[in-house]
């Protein structure tokens, strides 16, 4: 590979598929994670507007948006690893609307105000349940979608 090409630090190198979204042009793939960041951030509001929580409750709405959204990251890598998709897929979905969709800054911020409202057991319990729940996610994500892609003849 010439080493004047860009480096997208999201790409893995050593996988051929992911290899091919270098060839985007810088200004594509900005647009597309921006576009897809949009829709995925004004999802992401609704369901917090419409699930609202007190500073001491749980934060249902974005422990569901952070579960879902890992949920669907390893569904979405497990769908890039066994089909051909555009180059700029993974950029759209993966870091632009589930990037945008997920919230882990939210995550922190919910976990801090439950310290300092006096209900460290529900912060605590609220980090550990996003985290385990989050990697399990995407284990189950990534392992369903390859399951069916491999028993419909999906490899590349």
């Amino acid at each position: 590979m010439p080493t004047s090409r860009r480096i997208n630090p999201d790409v893995d190198l050593r996988v051929p598929a992911d290899r091919r979204e270098l060839d985007a042009h810088p200004t594509a793939v900005l647009g597309v994670v921006a576009a897809g960041g949009a829709l995925g951030a004004l999802v992401r509001a609704a369901a917090q507007a419409a699930l609202p929580h007190s500073p001491t409750g749980f934060p249902w709405s974005t422990f569901g948006v952070n579960v879902l959204g890992c949920l669907l990251i390893g569904a979405l890598m497990a769908m890039i690893g066994r089909r051909r998709v555009p180059p700029l897929t993974r950029p759209f979905l993966g870091v632009g609307v589930l990037g945008g969709f997920t919230t882990f800054s939210a995550y922190t911020v919910e976990a801090h105000r439950a310290f300092l409202a006096g209900a460290a057991g529900t912060a605590l319990a609220y980090l550990a349940a996003t985290l385990v729940a989050g990697l399990a996610a995407v284990v189950a994500g990534d392992a369903l979608v390859a399951r069916v892609l491999d028993r419909r003849g999906g490899r590349r």
